[in-house]
């Protein structure tokens, strides 16, 4: 592709960057910030600016915050006495669009993966283990993809769980077997959080 400025290819090769954008797309995308108005440009720009520099983790559950703690574990309407075990960040939404549940949540930040060089230690589980000690807790629901990693990964938590008085579940089998959550649609997502199973019914 034969661009004919180095500031334009420049900010093609920074759009073309990211995930599932390739150089066409990015040239078009770059090509069509050029029409915008210098101030629409800023705003974009700064949005991102923002979001690298003042986007915080949440001190309790590790989901994305503006401030030391997300709005779900601030919010004193939620229930404390139930965690969701999510992978990441966009499983958060995912739950929360289905307006089923109105627990707390808690981000791993992966699963456990030995081919990719992940291994608990690598995980937010010992402030889970923490959070469920807690009295406040009676159960941890185990929220996790439905693909061999997660499923090791429900196993490892439970028998780390299964030490602690707190009631662990999982997701009822709703979602099929090697979804995520973040594209399952929210109405079989929903039932499979209300629907949910102990998961020692789940061992054979």
């Amino acid at each position: 592709m034969n661009i004919p400025s180095n500031l334009l290819e420049e900010a093609v090769q920074q759009m073309s960057s990211l995930p599932s954008i390739g150089k066409r797309t990015a040239l078009r995308l770059v090509l069509h910030l050029l029409k915008r108005s210098p101030e629409e440009v800023k705003r974009f720009t700064f949005a991102f600016e923002n979001l690298i520099d003042k986007v915080n983790f949440c001190s309790v559950c590790h989901n994305i915050a503006d401030n030391s703690k997300c709005n779900i574990c601030s919010n004193p309407n939620r229930n404390q006495a139930l965690i969701c075990v999510v992978e990441d960040v966009r499983d958060v939404m995912a739950i929360e669009s289905t307006q089923q549940f109105n627990g707390l949540y808690h981000v791993l930040g992966g699963v456990i993966s030995p081919m990719e060089g992940i291994g608990p230690k690598d995980l937010n589980i010992d402030s889970l283990l923490e959070r469920a000690k807690s009295d406040s807790c009676s159960e941890v629901i185990l929220a996790l993809k439905t693909t061999m990693e997660g499923d090791t990964t429900n196993f490892f938590l439970f028998k780390k769980l299964s030490q602690i008085e707190v009631e662990v579940s999982i997701l009822s089998r709703g979602v099929a077997v090697g979804d995520e959550l973040a594209y399952a649609d929210e109405v079989t997502l929903g039932r499979s959080i209300l629907g949910r199973l102990p998961f020692e019914n789940t061992l054979s």
